[in-house]
Formats: structure tokens, sequence, C-alpha cells
């Protein structure tokens, strides 16, 4: 899992390139030069991406934690992350060409970027209680 854990890593350290400069060609290409949600995309994949990874990696290494059941949760944060990614692409597209969102669309780019922040947030609870319950076992050990 260690290895695992670390390949993962190197594919959102990889995203989170391919983010970051899509955000300064584009919005170049495009002469933007105001805010947009683009420029997050960046820095999400880098720490709920790679970061988190390599903390797992770490934290797999001292406790060894992983079963089944945390792939099955790291496979919805992983959905839940990218379910962001693409809440925040949509949004960041439509600010760089200017286009002019109805309330529903609107809020429909805000929800599905609040679907995966929600969904991200749900996996961190039990992934956070398997490593604690691990820790304490090899603790008393």
């Amino acid at each position: 899992m260690v290895g695992r854990y670390a390949s993962m890593a190197l594919r959102y350290a990889v995203i989170a390139m391919i983010f970051g400069v899509f955000y300064r060609e584009f919005t170049k290409f495009n002469h933007f030069s105001g805010q947009t949600n683009l420029s997050v995309m960046h820095t999400h994949y880098f720490l709920m991406g790679m970061f988190f990874f390599l903390i797992l990696m770490l934290t797999e290494k001292a406790f060894a934690f992983s079963d089944q059941a945390t792939g099955k949760i790291l496979a919805a944060y992983q959905l839940g992350l990218n379910i962001t990614g693409i809440g925040f692409l949509m949004r960041g597209l439509a600010q760089v060409w200017g286009t002019e969102l109805h309330k529903g669309m609107d809020a429909s780019i805000s929800g599905i970027a609040g679907i995966g922040h929600i969904l991200m947030g749900v996996c961190l609870i039990p992934l956070l209680v398997k490593i604690r319950k691990q820790a304490v076992c090899s603790k008393s050990i």
C-alpha cells in the first residue's frame, strides 16, 4: 500500500502541475487578468491530492492501517476530489469567458463543487477513525 499511496501522490502532483499550466496559459490566451476559480485547482490538487497521499503513505508505513475498506473509502475520496475539480473548472471557464450564468446554472456549479467537498469530508472521518484505531492498537502492543 505504501507504493500505491506514493503512486497516487505522483499522479496528483502531475495533475496539479497540468492545471497550474492550464490556468496560466488559458487566462493569458484569453487576455484575462481577474480572479478565477481555475487558480484554486492547482492548489487543491497539490494539497488534497499529492500531500494527502504522501501523508497517507507515511501513516501507512507507521501504522499499517489499510485494508479493503480503506480502498473503498479512498476511491470515494478521490471521486469527491475530482467532482470538486470539475466544479472549479466549470466555474473558472465561465469566469474567464465572461459567461453570464443564470441563477440555476450558477447554483448547479456551486452544488457540484459542494458535493465534492462533502464527499471528501465524509470520507475523511472513517479514514481517521481507522488510523486512530490502528495507532491505539499498535501503541498498546
